[in-house]
C-alpha cells in the first residue's frame, strides 16, 4: 500500500486548525490558551479533529455519506498512529504531538465511535448504560487525549478525564434538550423518563410536566461527576490541570444556572455573559 503524504507543511496545517478553533468560538478556547505553545498547538489539532467528525455525524445528509465520512477518518487515524502518515491539515498538525505527548490511537477511534452513534438513527431515550458509553466516547475519550496534552497521563489524570468528561457532557444534555429535540434526539435516560412517567418522544417531552423531575435526577449524577473530577484534580500537578480547572469552572457555572432555573422553560438555552466567562477564567488561574 502506498501511503499518502501530507500536501502541506506543518505551519500551513496549523493555520487551518487554528482558524477552525477561532471560527467555532468554542468555550474550550480559554483552556487551550493557557497551555505552552507545543501543547496548545496540539490541542488546536485535537479540537479540529473532534469538530470535523462531529460535523460529519450531524450535517451530512444521508446515512451512507455519514458512514463513509467516519470510515475515512478511521483509516486516517489508523494511518497516522500506525504509519506516521498524514494526508490533511488535521493529521499533519497532530503528527508531531503523538510521541512527545504519548497520544494513543484508541482515544481517537473511541471519539469516532461516539460520532457513529449519532450518525445512525437519532439517539432517543437510551438506557443508562448506553448513555454512559456515549458520554465516554464523545467526552471522556476527548478528555483522555486532552490530559495527555495538558501534561498528566497518570491514573489521577485519567480520573479527571473520566469524570469531567461525563460532567460536561451531561451538562450539555441537560442544557440542550430543546436543541436536541429539533434533531429528533433525546439523550435523557429511559430509566429516568419511565420512573417519572415522562414522554419518550423528543418533541412531546418538552411540554411534559415531568421533564423537570427527570432533569433533576440526571443533575444529581452530573453533580457527582463534577465533585469526583474536582477531587481527582487535587491529586494532579496544578500546572497541568489549569485547562481542566477552567473548563470545570465554566461548565460548573452553567450547571449551577440550570439547577437554579430548574428547567422551568427548557426552550430557553442557558448561557454565560462574556464578563462572567472572563471572571471564571481568571479565578481558575489563581
Amino acid at each position: 500500500m502506498t501511503l499518502e503524504t501530507s500536501p502541506m507543511s506543518y505551519q500551513q496545517a496549523l493555520r487551518e486548525v487554528r482558524a477552525r478553533v477561532a471560527a467555532s468560538r468554542t468555550s474550550f478556547g480559554a483552556g487551550m490558551a493557557v497551555l505552552p505553545r507545543a501543547r496548545r498547538e496540539a490541542m488546536y489539532a485535537l479540537y479540529a479533529f473532534c469538530r470535523e467528525v462531529d460535523d460529519i455525524a450531524d450535517d451530512l445528509p444521508t446515512l451512507e455519506e455519514r458512514k463513509a465520512g467516519l470510515a475515512l477518518w478511521r483509516q486516517r487515524i489508523a494511518d497516522l498512529f500506525r504509519r506516521s502518515a498524514a494526508s490533511d491539515a488535521i493529521t499533519t498538525a497532530l503528527l508531531p504531538a503523538i510521541k512527545p505527548f504519548a497520544l494513543v490511537e484508541d482515544d481517537f477511534q473511541a471519539i469516532i465511535d461516539g460520532m457513529d452513534m449519532d450518525a445512525d438513527a437519532p439517539i432517543c431515550a437510551p438506557d443508562m448504560a448506553t448513555l454512559d458509553l456515549y458520554c465516554d466516547r464523545v467526552a471522556s475519550a476527548v478528555g483522555r487525549a486532552s490530559v495527555r496534552l495538558f501534561g498528566d497521563a497518570s491514573a489521577n489524570g485519567m480520573r479527571v478525564a473520566h469524570h469531567l468528561g461525563r460532567a460536561l457532557q451531561l451538562t450539555n444534555i441537560l442544557r440542550d434538550v430543546a436543541e436536541d429535540a429539533a434533531r429528533g434526539r433525546l439523550y435523557l435516560p429511559r430509566e429516568l423518563l419511565v420512573k417519572h412517567g415522562a414522554s419518550l418522544d423528543p418533541q412531546q417531552v418538552l411540554r411534559d410536566p415531568n421533564l423537570r423531575a427527570v432533569c433533576r435526577d440526571l443533575a444529581v449524577l452530573a453533580g457527582d461527576h463534577f465533585t469526583a473530577a474536582s477531587d481527582a484534580m487535587k491529586l494532579c500537578p496544578a500546572a497541568a490541570m489549569r485547562p481542566a480547572r477552567i473548563m470545570r469552572a465554566y461548565y460548573g457555572a452553567i450547571f449551577a444556572r440550570l439547577v437554579e432555573e430548574d428547567w422551568r422553560n427548557p426552550m430557553t438555552r442557558v448561557s454565560l455573559s462574556r464578563w462572567r466567562k472572563a471572571w471564571l477564567v481568571a479565578a481558575s488561574l489563581v
